[in-house]
This record gives C-alpha cells, structure tokens and sequence, in this order.
C-alpha cells in the first residue's frame, strides 16, 4: 500500500516521503479501515510518540496522522460492534502507525459510525479539532450557558470548534486571534474578537474559561482574565499560568465514541461546520505538509476517491 512516513525527526516534514508499505493486519479488538480521508496535525512531528514506542525503543519509519474516515475491511479476533462494508472515523493510537496511508489498522472502540450523509473529508476533519473542543470545554471546563468564554486562535482550526460549540452552549464567545483572522472569527461563532497584536486584552472584563491553544505569554496575560472559581483549560503543555482562585487544566486529547457522534449529529443538523483549508491526495501529501504558502483551515488528505 501507499503510505506517508518519517524517518529522521531533525528534519521535520521536509523528511516526509511516500512509500510502499506492507498492508496492516488486524490484532484482537482490531479492525482494518480502508482510508478515505486522513487528517495530519502540524506538530505530531514533535511527539515523541510519533518516534518511538511506549518503552522508548525507536519505532520508525512510522506512519502519522492519526484522524481518518473511511470503510472497514476486516476484523481481528473479538471484534465486536462494527462489520466489514462500515462507514467509520475515529481517532487512533498515537504509538501505533497512523492514518496517511491507504490502509490502518486500528481499536475498533476508537471508532464510530459515520452516517451516509457525511462526507469522508467533513469526517475526518471533524474528529481531532471536535474532540479537542468539546473535551476542553465541557469536560475540563465545565462550560455552562450563561458563561462568558475567551477563545484563543478562534480562526483556527481547533479555535473555530471551540467558538461554535461554547456558543451552542449558551456562552457568551469573545475570539482571539490576528487581524486577518478576524471575519472568520466572526463567521464560526465569536460574539467579539480580540486582535492580539493591537487590542488589549484586560479591555474584555472577567471570563469564567479561557480555552488556549497559543500558550506561553498569551496564556499568562490571559489567566489574569479569569474571575474566582474560572478555569483556564490550555492544549500547549504544562504552563505556569494560574488564574488567581481558579484552576489551569492542560489535557491530551482521548479518543471518545460517545462524543464523536454527538459532533457528527451537529454537523448532520447544520449546527457545526469543520474548518478545512486545502484538501490533497495521498500522492501529493508531500507537497501538502510543505506548502508554498500558509494554509488556513486543517489539511485533510483524500486516500481513496
């Protein structure tokens, strides 16, 4: 099969190649996904999972991105709730070879039904970004209609999420991001936007959650926002930012089936919209992960037309 993989973490993604690989086989509670569409992060070139396995040994040549939609084609011993000829998209192991390629193989509890009407792009856009979102906010934040929510990077990829569902949610959405992501901002649910190169942020009074994806200074400026008993919810790593009498939680993202299609039924409804920015096919992922020019909006690889 088909299959994008890394060698050499120095060289970041100019060391991207596609190769031939061996097709996977289905362990116990495994299946076996045919790729139509894969999502790739921009820094699983930094986890040290995409390198090496749970016990340190190095593990390449490995096989990122770990977001698909696509058909399951077989099943390992003991699989049960999927059958072969299923829509499914999910999230997959990040130790285990990944989704840009033509075949995985992956837990079938790490996926869900994808209905008919879904596209496989929409799919496979929908699930790092949606499952970031909606475990930042509901299940580490605690959102509640009637809060106040800033959302960093609000024209982004996660941050277009975020804003959509805090807003569904009854919150009050203030966005931040650059200038020239203001309208999209706007367009995915922000009720204000804060351009952080010109505006001053202590101008936007108490939040109670501050959803961050930028980190560092914006992080610390932004937890003095948080009024007793807030929280500052952060995808960046461990920070020393700390709201005074509230709590700062930086989570990794879990896969979640339950979840999953709770956000796919948004998106069936018309209440969530994915925000993809250039869609590729596997043989021209190379040049996808090294464009000539910043893409805005998730890069999603069609595998199987």
């Amino acid at each position: 099969m088909k299959a994008i993989v890394v060698t050499d973490q120095a060289e970041g993604t100019a060391g991207v190649k596609l190769v031939e690989r061996p097709e996977p086989q289905a362990a116990i509670n495994d299946v076996v996904v045919q790729i139509h569409a894969s999502g790739f992060t921009g820094d699983e070139l930094t986890w040290p999972s995409t390198w090496t396995d749970r016990v340190g040994r190095d593990r390449t040549p490995s096989i990122p991105g770990h977001e698909l939609a696509g058909v399951v084609t077989a099943l390992g011993y003991g699989t049960t709730g999927l059958s072969i000829g299923q829509r499914v998209f999910g999230l997959t192991d990040w130790y285990r070879d990944g989704t840009l390629a033509e075949y995985v193989a992956v837990e079938a509890r790490n996926l869900t039904p994808l209905p008919g009407d879904v596209d496989f792009t929409v799919g496979a856009a929908l699930v790092m970004p949606g499952l970031t979102a909606w475990q930042g906010l509901f299940e580490h934040g605690r959102l509640h209609a009637g809060q106040r929510v800033l959302v960093h990077g609000a024209a982004g990829v996660v941050g277009s999420m975020a804003s959509q569902l805090a807003r569904e949610a009854g919150a009050y959405v203030i966005g931040t991001g650059r200038a020239g992501g203001r309208q999209t901002a706007l367009d995915f649910g922000a009720q204000e936007f804060v351009d952080l190169d010109k505006d001053a942020m202590v101008d936007v009074g108490e939040v109670d959650l501050v959803f961050d994806v930028i980190g560092g200074d914006i992080g610390k400026r932004s937890a003095g926002l948080i009024r007793a008993g807030g929280t500052l919810v952060t995808v960046t790593g461990p920070t020393e930012a700390r709201p005074s009498g509230g709590l700062t939680i930086d989570f990794v993202v879990v896969p979640d089936r339950a979840q999953l299609t709770e956000l796919v039924h948004r998106v069936r409804v018309g209440r969530l919209r994915t925000n993809i920015g250039n869609v590729a096919a596997l043989d021209d992922a190379v040049a996808a992960f090294n464009p000539t020019e910043r893409i805005k909006g998730k890069t999603i690889i069609r595998v199987h037309p």
